[in-house]
Formats: C-alpha cells, structure tokens, sequence
C-alpha cells in the first residue's frame, strides 16, 4: 500500500494542540497539493489517497466505506484516540462541517487507539454514543491506516479531494477555519466539473439501537459530607440529579437533557456534559464543572437557581487568567474547594487553576500547559489532562489521565512543587494494570479520585475498570475491586469505565459510567450493590410532538361506544424483565375531552409494579386524536437494579359512536435494545 508522508499541507502543525505518538518523527513533509496563493485557484490534490484496508470494524454505517465508493465527494479522516482531550474539541468543528456540507462532504473517524482499552470495538461504540457522534467510524486498531497516512499526533485532520486525491492535512485543533474554506473550494471547483456526487451515504447510527435509562453516562458523583443528598453528573443528559443516597429518591433536577448554556432556575438552566461537582462549606452551594460549555457553573441547592461564575461559553486558549466571570477556559473537568479557594481540573490545558470566590481572581496555579509528566513549581510542571481531583490537608492529589498516573501538588505551601505519587513519571505511553510502589505501579488512563482517610486514597482506574487502593506516604498501589469490564454487585463486583468516586460514612459512591448506573461499596466489607433512582421519571421535560423521543405507535381508527370502557395496556416486555415495583410507571391520556379515567375524571393512571398486560376503567367521550403516553421502568427479574425506561406514545384515531365497542386495546412489544 502507498504510504502518504507527513500531513500538514495545509498548516504548520499545531504543538500545542496535538499529542505526537511515539516514535513519532518531529515535523513532517508537504502531501497532496499546497494552499493556493493569490495565482493559484485549485486545492485539488494529485496524489491518490491510500485505501482503507479490509477486515476493518466499521461504526456508525450499514457496510464498510471505501474512498472508491465516495468518488464526487469531499472526504475528511479526523485520526483520533477516544481519551484525548484535544481529539474531543475537534468535534464540535467536524460536526459544524458537516451540517454545512451535509450532501458533499463524509467525515470518518479513524480511531487508532492510545491505550489498550481504547482500541476495543465495543468500547469505541460506547464512546461514539457518549459524544454524540454521528459520522462514521473505523477501528484502525492495528494503526494500519495511521501508518499508510504516515500519521503521528492526534488528532490530525486530512481532506482527500472528490478525485480521491490528497488535498493536505492538519495536526492539532482549529480544524474548522483551516479546513472549511479548502471544502468551500473544492466543492466549487468540482461542481463545475460535474463531479459532485451529493447522493447519501447509507448510514447505521449506533444511537438509534439505545434504550432509555434513568442515567446516561454518569461521569462524576459526589457524596454530600455527613448529609443525605447524593449529587450525580448525568453527563449524557446533560443534567445534575439529586438523590437520597439512603432511598434513592431523586429529590431535585438541575438542567434539561438537552446541551445548553443557560443560566436561570433548574427547569430553565442548561449544562453541556458536566463532569466533577464539589459542595461549598455551607453545603448550599454546588459548584459543577460543566466541560463541554468550558465554564464552572454555580448551583443554589436551596432554590435551584444555576449561575456562571467562570467561563464564556467558549473554548480558551491560550491559557490567560483575569476576573471571573469573563474568562474564557478549555474543559473543565473536577473541581475541589477549601474556604474561599476553588480548584478546577483544566483537562483542556493541562493544568490545574484556582477561583477565589470572594474575588474573582481566576488564574492557572498548576501546570505550565505543555502536555507532559515533568515535576517541579507548580507553574512550571508538566500535566497531562488532570481529570480527577482531591483535596487532603493542603495537598491537592489528581488523578493525571493522559500520564495514567496520580500525582500531587503542593498547594497549601508559600512555594510548593508537584510530585509523582505512583504511576509512570517518565513518558505519556506507559500504562498498565501493575500493583506495585510509585513509578513500578501502573494505571491506565484514570478519571476518578477520592480521600478514603488521610493516608488512603481511592481511585477509579478508569480504562482498567478497577478501583484501586493507594498509599500516598509510600505510593503503594493495591488493586480494591473490579477486572474484566462488566456489571457484576457482591463481593467481586465488576465496574465498566468508572469516571468518578465520591466516599462519604464509610461507603464510596462510583459513578460507574459504562454502566450507566450508580454503584455503592461498603468500604467495610467490600460489598457492592447498585443505587435503584426512583422519581426521577416525574423530572423529566413534557416532550411535544416533534421532540418526543419515545416510540410512536400510530394505531387504525377504532370506533367506541359512548361512556364507560375499559382501555386494555398490552404491552409485551422482554424475556425476564418486569415492571419495577418501586420506580414510578404511568400512563396519560390526552386530551381529556376524548378520554379520561375512572372513578373520577383523572387523565393519569399510576402503572408502578403493574402487572401487563393491564385493564384500566375509562370513560369514552368525544371524538378526535386520543394519545396515550406510556412510561415503563423496566427492569431484570434477576438484577432488579439493571432498569431501563421505555416510553411509548400510542396515537389513535378515536370515534365515539352508539354502535362503537367498550374496549380499546393498546398493543406494542418491547425489544431488548442492544448495549
């Protein structure tokens, strides 16, 4: 196969966007046809783009892509490995291009995997759900296609012509300006030519096959410190749940499931992927990293009320600090707080920042912002997207995520330095699943943190589904619980991905993120259980006709007899499943003209535990539209922890007449979605 060298045709490489993989070489040469000068008016290439490989596992499509099968196209390959940062803030930009071009461009992603865990298929697919990604993906494993691109940092961006020619390429972030107007050109150029093919691509979203659940890919969970309330980062949906950590009772909902960057009540306020929560001293205030809005929002746990006090919506960078709120910052992703003094994890610039929430003051404390493991002054060491935080008697320790290691930084001294707790201190390519002592222990790609005591720390090893016990004194690492990916409660639970840990009275609460659940160990025993939400079906946003997300299930007109019937809820669950006898389920009609419920005139039936298929008394009045909509939270018999939400809309025709029937049957078989 032809081996493409070097990528940036278009840009000089962007050092510090990007992270170079190993053996990389610096620099690289021109591929495919320079930018146009002034005298120039082609970006078409010259030089034939390599094949994808077979045998590749593909995402997101019905069938393998080939760039022969996307002549008349504008192609972009975005390489890119699923825990870097950087790859992460490129999508915004290709999914920008692609609403832009939508019928001359395709935007693949090559994932050639970093860590070990990372180049697992079902772990891509996860993460294509996590993201929201939609274009397709290519597991590039093996790096067959990074090495016949002659590809050496993620991410790097190349443009492959309608020709199938190579355009040029471009490592780091800023994808957006550098490659729209080249897009903007060729596909000019290849209009003119007749060679625009703005045929669709067949594709097959991953998302389209997903079940609701009360969780979407919690990233971050944190105890309330001697109280009740349990505070969960629904990073999927956008929110911030609130539960009883003793009842499960969810108690409060702050932001919508949708993205957004709203300030206002709960109801009103909109996050976008929030991660680590901390509460303030007074325990009123909640302080959210909100990651994909690049801001550190504020919660007023009394009235609801969310507030910006750090950030503008907008990714910064260069790294420059100033008065809150008007700073910009690049994706937060934990936060700590002691008296007055707000610690942020800046995983988008490698660097660990402080707020003074008396003053403002907003400003890098940790980290120079170069990618790397170095230790020294605070402001001189390197990190490596800092992504878990804890906060012991003046040492802030930190889950370091790109380095696989924890590390520490001396913050409550008038000099301090950051130091290596355990872990590889020497490159960003070291990583493992070792117990051991300092730089002979190893992790692989952390996100979670937490103080059991004052000598012992918790960690969610994240890509090893593990937590693990460590020793800051001796840097001694144990392995506590886990293995093989996997949902498993009792004394050897598994975990899939954990992001977050919290302890609190002698438990710790894991943001168990692949599961999308909540997971409870007994730090006494070891004995793990599964945290069953229960509410949370009564927070969710009334959905209108056109953002319904449920199923519709449109039935054939039915005739009905004046007055008093039954409405018969036959819905087929999947094979061992049951409705859950705590979480509520329900079913509404509307609109009450046509339909209500007896005895009396309600329009809500509570269908908790209920029994299926079920018959409800009604009372039949006037004809239109009924709609019936169904929540069901249903869950295993076996694990009645592992639930998931079916929502159902059933749409019928209704004609009330003398010589109408008294029974309507509502008929739909559940399937057991995949993942």
């Amino acid at each position: 196969m032809q081996r493409v060298m070097a990528l940036t045709g278009l840009v000089a490489m962007l050092i510090t966007g990007c992270t170079t993989a190993p053996g990389a070489g610096a620099g690289s040469a021109t591929a495919g046809t320079p930018p146009p000068s002034s005298t120039m008016a082609s970006f078409a290439g010259d030089t034939a783009a390599p094949e994808f490989p077979p045998g590749l596992d593909w995402l997101n499509v019905a069938a393998p892509l080939t760039l022969a099968s996307l002549r008349g196209k504008v192609v972009v390959l975005d390489f890119w490995t699923y825990g870097c940062i950087n790859c992460i803030h490129i999508l915004p930009d290709l999914e920008r291009l692609e609403n832009e071009f939508a019928d001359e461009l395709v935007v693949i992603g090559v994932h050639s995997a970093k860590f070990t865990n990372e180049a697992d298929t079902e772990n891509i697919r996860q993460v294509i759900l996590r993201y929201g990604i939609e274009h397709a993906v290519v597991n590039d494993a093996g790096f067959e296609v990074w090495n016949a691109w002659g590809t050496s940092a993620w991410p790097t961006t190349v443009v492959v012509d309608p020709a199938g020619n190579v355009v040029g390429g471009h490592a780091g972030e800023g994808v957006y300006d550098v490659v729209q107007p080249i897009i903007a050109s060729l596909v000019a150029e290849f209009d003119a030519r007749r060679q625009i093919d703005r045929s669709p691509v067949d594709t097959a979203p991953e998302a389209a096959a997903q079940p609701d659940r009360a969780l979407t890919f919690p990233g971050k969970v944190t105890a309330e410190p001697g109280g009740d309330r349990l505070f969960i980062a629904d990073t999927g949906r956008n929110r911030i749940v609130v539960a009883d950590r003793n009842s499960g009772e969810v108690v409060a909902v702050y932001g919508s499931r949708w993205p957004g960057f709203e300030d206002g009540a709960a109801t009103v306020a909109s996050f976008d992927a929030p991660q680590g929560m901390v509460l303030d001293d007074d325990g009123r205030t909640l302080y959210v990293a909100d990651t994909n809005n690049h801001a550190v929002r504020a919660v007023d746990t009394a009235t609801g009320a969310v507030t910006t006090v750090l950030g503008t919506g907008e990714q910064g960078w260069p790294p420059r600090g100033g008065t809150a709120p008007e700073v910009a910052i690049a994706s937060p992703w934990d936060v700590a707080v002691e008296g007055t003094t707000l610690y942020i994890a800046m995983a988008g610039t490698h660097q660990i920042w402080t707020l003074d929430l008396a003053t403002g003051a907003a400003f890098p404390l940790v980290g120079s912002g170069t990618e790397g493991v170095a230790n020294g002054p605070l402001g001189e060491a390197e990190l490596a997207q800092p992504s878990g935080l804890a906060l012991v008697e003046g040492t802030l320790y930190f889950a370091d995520s790109e380095s696989s290691s924890i590390r520490s930084a001396a913050v409550g001294q008038a000099v301090g330095e950051t130091a290596s707790v355990a872990g590889s201190n020497a490159s960003l390519f070291e990583f493992g699943a070792t117990d051991g002592v300092g730089a002979d222990a190893r992790f692989q790609h952390p996100l979670g943190i937490a103080a059991v005591d004052a000598g012992t720390l918790l960690v969610a090893d994240t890509y090893n589904s593990l937590l693990r016990r460590v020793t800051p004194a001796t840097g001694l690492v144990t392995t506590y619980l886990g293995g093989e990916p996997g949902w498993r409660d009792g004394r050897n639970p598994r975990f899939d991905e954990p992001g977050g840990v919290s302890v609190d009275g002698g438990v710790a609460y894991v943001a168990d993120t692949n599961n999308h659940v909540i997971r409870m160990v007994d730090l006494a025993t070891g004995h793990t259980t599964t945290m069953v939400l229960k509410g949370i079906e009564a927070f969710e946003p009334a959905a209108g006709t056109e953002d319904y997300r449920g199923t519709t299930v449109t039935l054939d007109p039915v005739a009905v007899a004046p007055g008093r019937g039954t409405l018969v809820l036959d819905v087929t669950l999947p094979a061992g499943h049951a409705v859950n006898a705590e979480a509520p389920s329900s079913l509404r009609l509307s609109p009450a003209t046509a339909a209500t419920l007896r005895p009396a005139t309600r329009t809500t039936a509570d269908l908790t535990g209920t029994e299926l298929p079920v018959t409800i008394p009604v009372l039949y009045a006037a004809s239109g539209e009924l709609t019936a909509d169904v929540t069901l939270v249903y869950c295993e018999r076996t694990s009645p922890q592992l639930c998931l939400i079916e929502q159902i809309r059933f749409v019928v025709p209704l004609t009330v007449a003398e010589d109408g029937g008294r029974r309507l049957a509502l008929v739909h078989e559940v399937e057991l979605p995949d993942g």
